[in-house]
């Protein structure tokens, strides 16, 4: 049997907060351990998440700044490099998702939960509750408005090689090629036309 690779992820540490910790697996046979990492998210920075691809990690960024979250409520400026971190966030989202990297789906949800982590952990500092939630907030919304105009688009498509398949002139791959549909779209189409 392989055990996958394990590790235990520490959201807030404290100095003696362990590297290391002790796997102890007790069998009928006898008793195994091993040492697993300690994953302190206190020290990773938006770089080493984005380079590691560790997308996961990126709602529970916040809690590495917790500790200044006084001198952000009260210092416009500090605050403001906060927001310029999220907004750096939010852009490399956007470039993974226009790479395939992630979906729409994958990007909505890491915002919903850095905005739920952000309102959860920040309560007591409203400045920088709204700072940082407003903006991944608007994020959401230019989500939905992304997916409301990809809709609206895949539809004109849709209404195009109709209009296509009516007139009879085109082959059903032509039509799939001139409109950006899959030819098992217009196929389908096809089908309802006839009906």
């Amino acid at each position: 049997m392989t055990f996958p690779n394990t590790a235990v992820l520490y959201l807030r540490t404290y100095k003696k907060t362990p590297d290391k910790m002790k796997y102890v697996i007790i069998t009928p046979g006898g008793t195994v351990q091993y040492d697993i990492p300690v994953m302190k998210m206190q020290k990773y920075s938006l770089n080493d998440i984005f380079e590691k691809c560790l997308l996961m990690l990126l709602p529970f960024y916040i809690f590495s700044h917790e500790n200044c979250f006084p001198e952000y409520n009260s210092n416009v400026q500090k605050l403001e490099k906060l927001k310029a971190e999220y907004r750096f966030i939010l852009e490399r989202l956007d470039g993974l998702e226009q790479q395939g990297v992630i979906g729409a789906f994958d990007k909505r949800t890491i915002i919903e939960l850095s905005g739920d982590v952000m309102k959860e952990i920040a309560q007591k500092y409203k400045n920088v509750q709204e700072g940082i939630g407003d903006m991944m907030g608007g994020a959401l919304i230019e989500t939905s408005a992304r997916r409301i105009k990809n809709e609206t688009k895949n539809e004109t498509k849709r209404e195009t090689a109709l209009r296509l398949l009516k007139r009879g002139k085109l082959t059903i791959e032509e039509i799939a090629e001139d409109t950006g549909l899959k030819v098992e779209e217009v196929e389908q189409l096809a089908g309802l036309q006839t009906v």
